[in-house]
């Protein structure tokens, strides 16, 4: 059965969210990649409270194809460490997976 995934990440700037969802997209690593935002995130980096307006991209694709989509992200990814994480779709419309199916590199 094939495996499919949603794979997210943020940015800081909706160009960069944008360049990143129409890379995936036309590379066929993505069959569709929705921004949303901007909203604000807190973490902690290098040792202190920080936080940031950012874009997050909602990436669905193939679970084979997660190491080569990766690589990607992070080739367009202006982050030292971007977040890249992903979590399986495990039900979803027939039609919906027929469509994922039909725009994922083969």
């Amino acid at each position: 059965m094939i495996e499919y995934i949603q794979v997210v990440t943020t940015v800081e700037h909706k160009t960069d969210a944008e360049k990143i969802a129409k890379n995936l997209v036309q590379k066929r690593l993505a069959a569709c990649v929705q921004i949303l935002g901007p909203l604000t995130s807190y973490f902690h980096w290098q040792g202190k409270l920080d936080s940031a307006v950012e874009y997050l991209c909602l990436i669905k694709s193939r679970e084979d194809l997660f190491t080569e989509l990766e690589a990607a992200i992070i080739s367009m990814h202006p982050y030292e460490v971007p977040e890249i994480i992903a979590t399986p779709i495990t039900k979803g419309s027939k039609d919906y997976f027929n469509w994922l199916a039909s725009e994922l590199e083969a």
